[in-house]
């Protein structure tokens, strides 16, 4: 029966469609327990690695037993000097392969998402394939390529190569904004004498602020993360996964604090970026 014909026949009854009673929901009490298990189960390490992260270490060696609550590893975060500084390496590269990525991405994904040309299903085919690429693959054709050009390894090229591959999601992260947004506001701006440069400033910018946050955040995460690619073109320079996987013997304390630290700041820009969200909808 359709929504009209019921109607008709409610109102001939004396009666509206709330004086029907919603059907009761089949109670699934499995689906929790196994949502709730998969949560455990995926945070589980990370609580783990926070909560060490405030044992002693005897021999300033991570150890699984716990020895007594310490806080002296966060407030001693240089003492391990080559750690220190591939945690800083790595964080540099990070923040600026984020902000290059967001820059080349935005224009980028607003010409894909808003006007037709020669090539754009070839670019955004490209971009996927970066995507959909295997680590090693893009990995060991930038070293070639850098090699051909007897460019020298080390920090340029990891930051090129965490920008190229990085450019990627970004985009995918832009357009799935920008094809939620249309583009009223920016019209309504131009029809009260808004300039291209000042509505882009003015208006687009900040409707796709949460999706610039959110593409800057995805970008951060993934050159913090990335070894596979970096070890191929890191040269002599260390980055904080390098670090790690270097180590043989014992993983000192401040390993643990450093991880902690990113997935605190993590946590609070994700929060941050929900609130923009949030108050870009009210």
């Amino acid at each position: 029966m359709s929504t009209t014909t019921q109607t008709i026949a409610l109102r001939g009854a004396g009666l509206t469609l709330d004086d029907i009673p919603e059907p009761k929901r089949r109670k699934r009490p499995l689906l929790p327990i196994i949502y709730w298990v998969v949560i455990g189960i995926l945070l589980l390490p990370i609580i783990s690695m926070i909560a060490y992260s405030f044992n002693f270490a005897p021999n300033n060696r991570v150890t699984t037993v716990w020895q007594h609550f310490t806080v002296q590893y966060y407030l001693h975060l240089a003492d391990q000097a080559d750690l220190f500084q591939a945690f800083l390496l790595s964080i540099t590269i990070a923040l600026l392969s984020a902000a290059i990525s967001i820059a080349i991405g935005v224009p980028l994904a607003l010409a894909l998402e808003r006007y037709r040309f020669w090539g754009r299903g070839l670019v955004s085919s490209i971009l996927f394939i970066d995507i959909a690429a295997p680590s090693i693959v893009v990995g060991s054709s930038a070293l070639s390529f850098f090699f051909t050009l007897n460019f020298q390894t080390g920090f340029w090229t990891i930051l090129i190569s965490h920008v190229t591959f990085n450019i990627a999601y970004a985009v995918v992260t832009l357009r799935a904004r920008l094809s939620g947004m249309g583009t009223a506001y920016e019209q309504a701006a131009a029809d009260l004498g808004s300039g291209p440069v000042a509505g882009f400033f003015r208006v687009t910018v900040p409707l796709l602020m949460p999706g610039i946050l959110a593409a800057f955040l995805l970008s951060l995460a993934m050159s913090i993360d990335d070894y596979v690619i970096t070890s191929f073109v890191a040269g002599s320079a260390t980055t904080f996964p390098l670090y790690i996987y270097g180590i043989k013997t014992g993983l000192p304390p401040q390993v643990l604090c450093f991880g902690t630290i990113v997935f605190v700041v993590g946590i609070a820009l994700f929060f941050a970026n929900a609130a923009l969200n949030r108050r870009n909808k009210v």
